[in-house]
């Protein structure tokens, strides 16, 4: 499997703030869309980072409340990894658990085409083991 056939599952939607925005209103965004992190573009709309509730969570522990008066440039991860939609489960897989990240931009040249997270990465390789173990119990028992 590979990741355009998640984005084609679960949508291309993508939820992004830009780099000159408060903290504040990207927890907001963080919470209001129930995810776990956003894509930063400047007013050219190019991916120029991407904010987690890590890096909140990090600012907060530095900063306590002030740190949802800083800027997201200032507390963003610059330059995200990102993978082409041709990229296979497997080595997103590799790649996340290497680099330690959960969100990872999709992109196809410079344009930004959608975000998986380490949850739609788990979810397509359990689906993938429960059609492998139907097909095999199948298989035994003709």
């Amino acid at each position: 499997m590979k990741v355009e056939q998640i984005l084609q599952s679960k949508g291309v939607e993508v939820f992004a703030v830009k780099s000159g925005d408060l903290i504040a209103d990207a927890v907001s965004m963080l919470s209001e869309k129930n995810i776990g992190a956003v894509i930063v573009r400047d007013d050219r709309e190019n991916v120029v980072g991407i904010l987690s509730e890590r890096d909140v969570v990090r600012h907060l522990g530095d900063k306590g409340k002030d740190a949802l008066s800083m800027r997201v440039s200032d507390c963003m991860t610059p330059k995200p990894f990102t993978c082409p939609p041709s990229t296979t489960l497997d080595e997103v897989m590799a790649l996340m658990t290497r680099k330690r990240i959960r969100h990872l931009p999709v992109t196809e040249g410079d344009a930004l085409v959608g975000v998986i997270s380490i949850g739609d990465v788990v979810k397509r390789k359990i689906e993938q083991a429960e059609q492998e173990a139907a097909a095999l119990k199948e298989y035994i028992a003709s």
